[in-house]
């Protein structure tokens, strides 16, 4: 079952809250979900470089992360990406119970503009920033600013309580960079 507005509202009075470090929740907390805005963005090396290959096996201990660039903001804010991929970090910091998970969707006025994200299963027991793929298929490229709503998380309940996630990423960038 996806929680409702209601059940996230339960979940942000705890302590941590099921979402944290939001502009403005009231914005954010919709309906169906909780919208994660971005924070910084970077770009994949250049393709064809060997720098910019990463690569997955069955076990971890081969897994190569593709490099990346942080790319700057102008002074109002406001970037100019060309057509291609890019990878974004939210500026919230979740906090995904051990009896819940969570999925994320574009908003739809990315897709209206050619744009996707691309996102992975925020895992029962997850608490960090997120990471998502954004891919620009617009041939005249996109323009973004930092706060932009670009993804709306879906809780969904488990049937019980599980022992949570205890990967690599567990805890990624809880520090805030707007304390």
């Amino acid at each position: 079952m996806i929680l409702s507005k209601n059940e996230i509202d339960e979940l942000m009075k705890l302590d941590p809250p099921l979402v944290e470090d939001m502009i403005d929740p009231d914005t954010q907390i919709q309906v169906n979900g909780c919208e994660l805005t971005v924070d910084r963005i970077f770009a994949f090396a250049g393709a064809g470089t060997s720098t910019g290959a990463g690569a997955i096996a069955f076990e971890n201990s081969e897994r190569v992360l593709s490099e990346c660039t942080e790319l700057a903001f102008d002074d109002d804010g406001w970037i100019d990406l060309p057509a291609g991929s890019y990878k974004i970090i939210s500026r919230e910091i979740v906090h995904i119970p051990k009896d819940a998970i969570a999925i994320a969707r574009p908003r739809s006025s990315l897709l209206r503009c050619a744009v996707s994200v691309e996102t992975a299963v925020w895992d029962a027991g997850y608490e960090g920033k997120s990471e998502c793929l954004l891919i620009v298929f617009n041939e005249a490229g996109f323009r973004l600013k930092r706060g932009a709503r670009v993804v709306q998380l879906l809780f969904m309940g488990l049937a019980s309580e599980t022992e949570g996630y205890a990967g690599v990423y567990q805890g990624y960038m809880t520090h805030s960079r707007h304390d």
